[in-house]
């Protein structure tokens, strides 16, 4: 029967998420267990792309093999590997079961696969049990014969999505980008938000169009920079990072454009500039508003002509760079107020990319939560770090001004606030939410009639308030479940849940 529904998968044509998903689910299922993960290598780190039975914050979370002994093990095995549940390696799950009755995790039975491609490994499914005896002989069997089934589901979606991808090409007519070969940069969620700007940034980067990053402090700007670089024809070419904001007017020429000898007092020789260095690839000019206008005029130059001239020098030097711009203020408005040469920024803006803030992705929150607590983990030498269920909430209640570096800078306060207050490094280190220390919006108060009390009591009237709530926030977004959950202000997830709860699904 398992084979069967293995099979159906197979043969129909999926997107890779759904693909994963439908799988861990089925496995979960068949071995009736308390969650399955399956892991995707990249480089020296494993990323769980599907799980069931975790917290959702695990998708977020990059297990650094060496520091993860039992899935440095799973690696090195071409044969499923068990460990028992008096196993003295560290679990990285460690605080991750959905389902766990407490803070700590209980005694649970672990095994794990190699899961190879065409000869190279291209990751691991592992599988963990509440109980200390749900893997005998005959599921690691099983495990090892569906093994190659799922190495099938991923061979034909590895296929599906090269196929999607030359169809786009053709259709655009443009060439291939370089294979990525590096995670430094990865662009971490889910949201649907975020799924259109990295669509939308997939198709801007087959062209040369000087592209203009729009968005608050915070919400990483610079990261979309690096995948609209790695995702076009000049990956293999730098890409050379200018914060504008951080050049003082008297350097600002020659940092960009270079100098010659005796250009000026302390030019002992002649030097070359950051669109030299960026010469065939991507130069990226972060906080562009705050570039003085005399450099305005050198750079409109560069985007017209593709020619620098360096300080002191009469000689015209062509250079084939593109420009990447981001800026966290209106520049339309420095426009009208003459701070910002109307003409550069209508050269800059041929593409302008709004990058949405947080608040406006809080899908992605425990993806990035669970990001930022497994790489404080590592960095604390601790054996887990997760959130409580109420610190989760406090996160999904705050607007987020600062947008991710905010998120990442309150998570890591909070653990080292953990170990202040005597938390240990052996424990499952559980973040409460008075040590995010957010600040918290006071409700409203709602005036009700002295002499009102629920005639059935009080969990029956919570309960119909919170029914009409949601079917109320249903309507006005015409049963679409993502936007309700967001005028709501929960997770989608949880409304799902909340509304099977009271018998609504």
């Amino acid at each position: 029967m398992l084979d069967a529904v293995l099979f159906a998968d197979l043969v129909t044509e999926l997107p890779a998420a759904v693909r994963w998903q439908r799988l861990v689910n089925t496995l979960r299922s068949h071995f009736a267990c308390g969650a399955v993960a399956l892991l995707q290598l990249q480089q020296s780190q494993l990323k769980p792309v599907a799980v069931q039975g975790l917290l959702r914050e695990t998708l977020g979370r990059r297990f650094v093999i060496a520091q993860h002994p039992r899935l440095a093990a799973i690696l090195a095995s071409r044969q499923p590997v068990r460990f028992s549940p008096g196993s003295a390696l560290p679990d990285p799950y460690d605080g991750l079961l959905s389902e766990q009755p407490g803070e700590a995790v209980p005694v649970h039975d672990c095994v794990g696969v190699a899961l190879y491609v065409e000869g190279r490994c291209w990751g691991a499914l592992t599988l963990d049990a509440m109980s200390p005896a749900c893997f005998d002989d005959t599921a690691i069997l099983q495990l090892q014969q569906l093994s190659l089934l799922v190495e099938a589901a991923i061979r034909i979606t590895e296929l599906e999505q090269a196929n999607r991808a030359l169809r786009l090409r053709e259709g655009m007519g443009i060439a291939a980008p370089p294979a990525e070969t590096t995670q430094q940069y990865e662009i971490i969620g889910q949201s649907p938000a975020l799924q259109r700007i990295l669509q939308e940034l997939d198709v801007v980067a087959s062209s040369d169009l000087p592209v203009l990053l729009l968005g608050e402090t915070g919400v990483g700007k610079e990261l979309f920079a690096r995948q609209l670089h790695r995702r076009s024809s000049r990956a293999a070419k730098p890409m050379i990072y200018v914060n504008c904001a951080a050049l003082p007017e008297s350097l600002a020429e020659s940092e960009l454009f270079g100098h010659s000898k005796g250009a000026f007092s302390g030019a002992v020789s002649e030097r070359a500039g950051r669109f030299d260095a960026a010469d065939g690839g991507t130069l990226f000019l972060d906080e562009i508003g705050e570039l003085a206008l005399s450099v305005q005029a050198k750079l409109l130059r560069v985007l017209q002509n593709g020619e620098i001239q360096r300080l002191g020098s009469d000689r015209l030097t062509q250079v084939n760079v593109r420009i990447v711009a981001a800026t966290n203020r209106d520049v339309q408005q420095q426009v009208k107020l003459g701070e910002f040469r109307a003409d550069l920024y209508h050269r800059l803006s041929v593409y302008p990319i709004p990058i949405p803030p947080l608040r406006e992705r809080r899908e992605d929150l425990p993806i990035l939560a669970g990001h930022f607590l497994e790489q404080n983990r590592c960095r604390l030498g601790l054996r887990s770090l997760k959130l409580a269920a109420a610190a989760e909430l406090a996160l999904f209640d705050y607007s987020w001004p600062g947008n991710i570096r905010e998120l990442e800078h309150v998570i890591s306060r909070a653990a080292i606030k953990a170990l202040s207050l005597g938390a240990q490094r052996s424990d499952i280190v559980t973040l409460q939410p008075e040590l995010l220390d957010l600040p918290q919006a006071q409700p409203a108060k709602i005036a009700l009639p002295n002499d009102l009390l629920p005639p059935q009591g009080l969990k029956h009237a919570v309960n119909q308030i919170q029914r009409q709530l949601i079917e109320q926030a249903l309507q006005q977004h015409e049963q679409c479940w993502s936007d309700a959950a967001k005028a709501l202000k929960i997770d989608a997830s949880n409304l799902h849940k909340l509304a099977q709860r009271l018998g609504m699904k």
